[in-house]
């Protein structure tokens, strides 16, 4: 896939850093030792161009970030890191096989729960969705980079993550919605209170028509217990029968979310033998409905 040249600023690179650094993470911890990785734009010269032996990846990013990113792995890099995973010998004259790749795959979804964690403070609650794909996306790249781990040179794993124009423009438009955040905080505005009332009323009456065009739209909802925090061991150790504590008490509320957001708590009810939701608590999505 062709790079598409950008200024330094339009490029995702804060949020493949987190990337680069969950790699590091996850692999030093199954490896046992420590791996530098950097992401990089200028590897032209050093990346081996586009065969048909390549593994793509599609990671789907739903939530507080939304858009698309295609991973590239040459099949010696893939091979590598499978070997890795699978706590097998280095073996560079072993065909990459189906079990390879799906442990590739499984790799980077470790990696993409650490970029979950990570990005959390940044972009709020986001969901990666990672997926094997036969070839290379459809969409044009609207920002390409790389992620080189160990030290330069053939002997490199690296991973070329192109980002789509959807992805991008999240990215841009979060940097730009925290300045403005930063902005306001400090230079109050004073609004008159009149005026105020006046932009309120109308505001709240585009925002009513606007979702009653939206009311017979079917949504999907998730019901959250809980959370936890789990090192990567202790996630491989996981067997049938293994108890995992989350960090709520039974007596708390569990949260319903939409699309990662929460919308309600409640407390859990069992409805013709599948659960349900008795809702104590609702969190406003928007202006309430004029009879």
């Amino acid at each position: 896939m062709t790079a598409t040249a950008l200024a330094p600023e339009t490029q995702p690179a804060e949020y493949l850093q987190l990337w680069s650094d969950s790699f590091s993470q996850v692999l030093g911890q199954i490896t046992g030792s420590a791996l530098a990785s950097a992401v990089r734009s200028d590897v032209s010269a050093e990346l081996p161009s586009a065969a048909e032996s390549d593994l793509w990846a599609m990671v789907a990013s739903s939530g507080g970030l939304r858009g698309e990113m295609a991973l590239r792995l040459s099949a010696a890099t893939a091979l590598r890191l499978a070997q890795a995973f699978m706590s097998e010998p280095a073996a560079p004259e072993v065909e990459l096989t189906a079990e390879h790749r799906e442990a590739v795959i499984e790799l980077l979804r470790q990696i993409s729960g650490f970029v979950s964690t990570s990005a959390k403070a940044r972009w709020g609650e986001i969901q990666l969705r990672v997926e094997l794909t036969p070839a290379a996306p459809s969409w044009p790249a609207a920002a390409t980079l790389w992620l080189q781990a160990g030290d330069a040179g053939p002997a490199a794993l690296m991973i070329e993550f192109a980002c789509s124009a959807a992805l991008v423009a999240e990215l841009r438009s979060g940097k730009a919605e925290a300045a403005k955040a930063d902005s306001a905080k400090n230079e109050p505005v004073e609004v008159p209170a009149a005026a105020s009332a006046t932009v309120t009323r109308e505001d709240s009456g585009q925002a009513t028509g606007a979702l009653d065009l939206l009311m017979d739209v079917e949504l999907a909802m998730t019901m959250r217990f809980g959370a936890r925090q789990m090192l990567l061991r202790e996630v491989l150790e996981l067997t049938p029968g293994a108890v995992v504590e989350l960090d709520r008490r039974v007596q708390e509320p569990v949260d319903l979310l939409l699309d990662g957001k929460l919308v309600a708590r409640g407390e859990v009810v069992v409805i013709d033998g599948s659960y349900g939701l008795r809702v104590t608590d609702v969190t406003a999505l928007g202006p309430p409905r004029t009879p």
